[in-house]
């Protein structure tokens, strides 16, 4: 099955630097040059993912983020000029999946890209559990989260991270082990990362940071699921 990237960045020469070695990877390719022209080609394309640059006209690309993220689990990556570590987290935190920063050579982006979409395909064919934790259930085989009977939102990456420590709760994952479990397993990463991710898990599911009760802090060393039942 072809995949379908959408592609948003307001200048042309990035798009057109982008586009053929897509192509030539097997991908289909849609562009958007402005946040409003995404959004629109999102809702009647349905793109498996998307990657958006931060700096755009009318409307920015954290903002489009966010908004893609209600709209479906499309995966997203952030691309962008800026390299500090707070602006990296924003973007995580408001829903993007992976982030590159400009320049970027067209395999690390492939890779990227590739690492996400494993993300959404889940688990292969193996049999898949179905996790009950008091109000919180995670269905592996649905990729769905349900807390007090409502559904969570959660991005591929949040919701692999979740399946990672509950499907063992108890055992004390290093940042690194949940990089390469959870996240570009392919490539280098930043652990920091991880710890923007759980904050934002933990407050989809309403586990305060302060005294989580599903996903405990182990300082010095990572993380685990808290194993009462």
């Amino acid at each position: 099955m072809t995949r379908t990237l959408l592609l948003v960045d307001d200048e042309r020469k990035v798009l057109e630097f982008m586009v053929p070695f897509l192509r030539s990877e097997g991908y289909a390719t849609l562009t958007a040059e402005s946040g409003k022209e995404a959004l629109t080609m999102a809702r009647t394309a349905m793109p498996d993912l998307v990657v958006l640059d931060w700096m755009l006209p009318e409307m920015s690309g954290l903002d489009v983020c966010r908004e893609l993220r209600r709209m479906g689990p499309a995966g997203i990556i952030m691309v962008t000029a800026r390299s500090d570590e707070a602006d990296k987290i924003v973007g995580l935190e408001v829903g993007a999946d992976d982030y590159i920063v400009k320049p970027f050579s067209l395999r690390e982006l492939a890779a990227r890209i590739r690492s996400v979409l494993r993300r959404l395909d889940g688990h292969g064919g193996r049999s898949m559990a179905t996790y009950r934790y008091g109000d919180l259930v995670i269905s592996e085989g649905e990729c769905r989260v349900w807390k007090n009977g409502q559904e969570v939102a959660l991005t591929p990456t949040e919701f692999k991270l979740l399946l990672t420590v509950a499907s063992r709760p108890g055992i004390v994952y290093s940042r690194l082990q949940l990089l390469q479990a959870a996240l570009a397993d392919d490539i280098l990463n930043d652990e920091r990362t991880v710890d923007a991710h759980i904050s934002r898990i933990r407050k989809k599911i309403g586990d305060d940071p302060a005294r989580p009760t599903f996903i405990q802090t182990v300082y010095g060393f990572g993380y685990r699921f808290g194993d009462r039942r």
